[in-house]
């Protein structure tokens, strides 16, 4: 039998290029080799403040984001969280499980929260890890492709599934992330020394998955570069060597023979070079999202959540029952 995988992403902000280097081009791998489950995790989204109306549509385009790009729903579940009440449900039992040390370590927290006050910031922020965890443990799942910021909620989830397995008996897998090195990381295009970021305060942080042409080639244009006019590869020139690593990993040709293609020639050369090379990417993938309706893509979440829905209620079942609900 094949092994399960479980990945999600929020319905929030503009999905980009990181988001597709770093997680779903590997989903569309990986579903290839497993029992995929792939969730727009909207309880995990208004952990922060959201506009309702703008969720919903947020909601539709990341499904329409996941189909365009190549998530096969006959290979794939696709679902909304919210939809798997059983979810909530086991971040609940799991809470009982939880120190709050074991919260107060996350750095994701320490982040989010800086931006405003510490005070101020929600319960489910401070408990987002630990829905994360019923997301993974309830589908049996082994592999968690994720980022390397993601790391810390991994080892989170075992430590919550030894601690239930522990002292109620085996219950849960322990899962191990899964990282593809290059697309793991890709950093802002206006700071080379942080994460790409879909709720950055400047859009020319990032390319999104649905900016046009113009949009593309202004934010390259003004994406940081380092000292100098060569460009190299090099971790003393992260600014470059972000580009190249995009540029890379869209046009799979190595950094090496990107060096090679532009010895001699300009930052505005390489530029607009690796601007070419995001719009052809990006073009077949735009006219995908414009071959699914709103009607379909519901229907197909719909099934998405039927199909894995039976594993959760199984799961869930096996714990209430340990821990001594009544069924």
């Amino acid at each position: 039998m094949k092994q399960h995988i479980f990945s999600g992403i929020q319905p929030s902000g503009n999905l980009h290029i990181g988001n597709y280097l770093g997680a779903i081009h590997n989903w569309i791998k990986l579903q290839k080799e497993y029992e995929s489950i792939f969730c727009i995790v909207d309880l995990h989204a208004i952990t922060v403040p959201q506009n309702p109306e703008e969720l919903r549509k947020k909601i539709i385009e990341v499904a329409k984001i996941y189909l365009a790009t190549g998530i096969d729903p006959e290979k794939s579940a696709i679902f909304v969280q919210s939809h798997v009440s059983e979810h909530a449900e086991l971040a609940w039992i799991l809470n009982t499980l939880t120190k709050i040390s074991d919260l107060e370590r996350m750095t994701q927290f320490k982040d989010k929260s800086a931006r405003g006050r510490k005070e101020s910031a929600g319960v489910g922020l401070f408990d987002y890890p630990v829905l994360m965890a019923a997301d993974i443990l309830l589908y049996n799942t082994q592999v968690v492709p994720v980022g390397e910021d993601q790391l810390q909620h991994i080892e989170i989830t075992r430590t919550l599934a030894k601690r239930f397995n522990n002292r109620f008996g085996k219950t849960f897998i322990l899962p191990k992330a899964y990282i593809q090195k290059e697309g793991m990381r890709i950093m802002g295009l206006d700071n080379p020394t942080k994460k790409m970021s879909k709720s950055a305060s400047s859009v020319y942080n990032y390319i999104a998955l649905t900016d046009n042409e113009e949009t593309i080639r202004k934010k390259i244009k003004k994406a940081v570069t380092d000292s100098g006019s060569e460009i190299i590869y090099r971790d003393d020139k992260p600014a470059l060597k972000n580009l190249l690593n995009i540029y890379s990993l869209l046009s799979d040709k190595k950094p090496a023979d990107l060096e090679k293609e532009y010895q001699g020639k300009s930052y505005a050369d390489f530029k607009d070079g690796l601007a070419n090379t995001i719009i052809s990417f990006l073009n077949p993938l735009q006219e995908n999202l414009n071959a699914y309706s709103d009607k379909k893509v519901l229907e197909i979440l719909q099934q998405g959540a039927e199909k894995i829905r039976p594993i959760a209620r199984k799961k869930l079942s096996e714990v209430k029952k340990k821990v001594g609900f009544v069924l």
